[in-house]
């Protein structure tokens, strides 16, 4: 079984990561009418805009928590969006009904890549186009998720696995949507993550971040918890770009997929 997402607070993180869903939702120039998809939508961030923008518009979430967000939200701003119940490699929305696709660091998750990109490319329209967003495996808070992970996977006993799709790399890109008709292109940018200290900021993450209550909980039991913690921790204050307060830069690419 996957990981839940609507599990603690997914809304803080996906606050941070609004300005990324801007920037991409603008850079997918939708405009009034275009039918677009939101896969992995979670509170809804990239729907919403799009949906503001006149789009006939559908979020997609395996949960259940973050579409009822979602759906207030939308409320809310006064705007009409649909979100159900899917995942990415099981959208549901009819075959070449999406002129838009969006992810943002969502399908990156997918346990099948291939599954994933099929599944997008199939309810892609001609001439319509994909975009999503996957984290440049460098920098602190990648590093520190990589710390948890490591120890999680020692934890239960799990040997070191194969790396992960390099989600990030136009080459690997190419690979999963190029055989369905699919030019891509992968544009860099960057992120700034702020809080008023390293120290309060990985404290949020381990009470709201789905990943990280769930790998809490077990290296507690272990008591390996504050260890881990302060590797952590050691990292991010060592990259604070900030010195009264917190402050570090993640990469980041847009990539986007455009069928003939």
């Amino acid at each position: 079984m996957g990981l839940d997402w609507g599990v603690g607070r997914y809304e803080t993180t996906a606050e941070e990561l609004s300005p990324v869903a801007a920037a991409v939702v603008e850079r997918a120039a939708i405009s009034s009418g275009d039918r677009v998809v939101d896969v992995g939508c979670g509170t809804g961030n990239a729907a919403l805009l799009a949906a503001q923008r006149g789009a006939q518009t559908t979020g997609v979430d395996p949960a259940a928590r973050l579409l009822e967000v979602a759906r207030s939200r939308a409320a809310e701003s006064g705007v009409t969006a649909t979100f159900v119940q899917g995942d990415a490699a099981s959208i549901p929305v009819a075959t070449a009904g999406a002129d838009v696709v969006l992810s943002i660091f969502a399908v990156i998750f997918a346990p099948d890549p291939g599954a994933a990109a099929a599944e997008m490319a199939r309810v892609t329209a001609p001439g319509g186009r994909i975009l999503l967003t996957a984290w440049i495996p460098e920098g602190a808070i990648q590093d520190c998720v990589g710390i948890f992970q490591k120890a999680v996977a020692a934890a239960i006993g799990r040997p070191a696995g194969p790396p992960p799709f390099a989600w990030h790399e136009q080459s690997a890109l190419a690979s999963l949507f190029a055989p369905h008709g699919f030019s891509v292109a992968v544009e860099p940018e960057e992120l700034v993550i702020t809080a008023s200290s390293a120290r309060e900021y990985l404290a949020i993450q381990g009470r709201d971040h789905p990943m990280s209550i769930a790998g809490r909980a077990l290296l507690e039991s272990r008591g390996e918890a504050e260890g881990v913690g302060g590797r952590a921790l050691a990292v991010l204050e060592a990259a604070n770009e900030d010195p009264t307060a917190f402050r570090v830069t993640s990469r980041y690419v847009v990539a986007t997929a455009t069928r003939a």
